[in-house]
């Protein structure tokens, strides 16, 4: 299937509602609104197709953008490759749910994660601490580095209130993921958890709410879901 059989397939796909709530959440036009479990099947058809994935991500459609995730061979994008497209994900679905999950499949993840959690802007820390929870809920914990990821927690504890809104549910993760996926920091992440409380966001709106790491921890230890990992991280 080349862009054009593509576009057409997915625009065959969209539905008006599927493109409301996306658009609630932040997308913009174009787009169609496809769900993303509609997208399987030609998924399997088309495997991994890097030059094709290029091309959708590049047209600046959202479904198109989330798409060429799906097909995308992580093992031959390079940290300028991630850096293009996290330039052009414009909200948290595509920061977080496109580019962060294909960086999380490549050997570079970990280094390109840091320099976006470095670089003080908003998608770019989200997209880097989200990175760091598709690894830790995938990969074993013996490749992490236990004192970075400590360190990484205290930043979190740190910063977590004063930081940007995405970033905040970013961060708020990233203390879940650790208590529940990364069994060597079970109990700092607990204790992080509870130093950090509830966590403000949606302040600009008629009515905030608080994230609570806490209370996701426990109800996973009531499911018996500690060392939790995933077989995949993309779809």
């Amino acid at each position: 299937m080349d862009l054009d059989n593509v576009m057409q397939e997915l625009e065959a796909l969209g539905k008006e509602r599927t493109k409301k709530i996306y658009v609630s959440n932040g997308a913009r036009e174009p787009l169609f609104g496809v769900a993303t479990g509609h997208m399987k099947p030609m998924s399997k058809l088309i495997k991994k197709n890097q030059p094709l994935a290029e091309q959708l991500y590049a047209t600046g459609n959202y479904d198109a953008m989330y798409f060429a995730g799906v097909i995308a061979d992580p093992d031959v994008m390079t940290e300028a490759d991630f850096d293009r497209w996290i330039d052009g994900a414009y909200f948290y679905m595509l920061s977080d749910y496109v580019v962060a999950v294909t960086l999380a499949e490549t050997d570079i993840a970990q280094e390109v994660a840091d320099k976006w959690i470095a670089s003080g802007e908003e998608l770019r820390m989200s997209a880097g601490w989200s990175c760091y929870c598709w690894l830790l809920g995938s990969r074993p914990d013996l490749e992490f580095d236990e004192s970075k990821i400590a360190n990484m927690l205290r930043r979190v504890e740190e910063e977590i209130h004063e930081s940007p809104e995405r970033t905040k549910y970013a961060m708020n993760n990233f203390i879940y993921t650790v208590a529940t996926s990364y069994s060597p920091l079970h109990d700092l992440a607990v204790q992080t958890a509870q130093a950090v409380g509830p966590v403000e966001v949606n302040k600009d709106k008629a009515k905030s709410k608080f994230l609570n790491a806490s209370d996701n921890i426990q109800k996973a230890m009531d499911r018996g879901q500690l060392g939790f990992k995933r077989k995949h991280v993309r779809c």
